[in-house]
């Protein structure tokens, strides 16, 4: 890169969020600054202690808990599931689960076999007619 290049940054949250942990738990001098992209792959390629500690044990985002238990984030926030949760509460859960999380996971389950379904029927349909499949991601 050219010395008149500058390189493109990213907010410590946004590079929390590529990495999947909770800003909070990462050490002051990630949350104070901000990340080259350049950075944020060397953070992915080679992880220092920090970041393989807080993948291992937390505490994590609340889209990680959520995907940790099975259920929505939605899910959580209708039980009152705001703040992080570490590994050692999400397993606690897991082992015993509550009447909420059993609920909340029938629910998510029938929302994926729903979507499921709906994505079938659209490609049987786009099957019999002559319209290109859409790209929908």
């Amino acid at each position: 890169m050219s010395p008149d290049k500058k390189q493109q940054t990213m907010k410590p949250l946004t590079a929390a969020n590529k990495l999947g942990i909770y800003l909070p738990a990462a050490p002051e001098e990630f949350r104070n600054s901000s990340i080259t992209r350049a950075e944020l792959d060397e953070l992915r390629a080679t992880p220092p202690e920090w970041l393989e500690e807080l993948r291992r044990t937390g505490p994590f985002p609340r889209d990680v808990v959520a995907h940790k238990l099975g259920i929505s984030n939605t899910g959580l926030a209708r039980n009152d599931i705001s703040d992080s949760l570490t590994s050692a509460q999400i397993d606690a859960f897991i082992a015993d689960p509550p009447e909420w999380l059993i609920r909340e996971r029938r629910s998510y389950d029938a929302v994926q076999a729903d979507n499921e379904r709906i994505k079938i029927k659209r490609e049987e349909h786009r099957a019999k007619t002559n319209r290109p499949q859409k790209d929908r991601r």
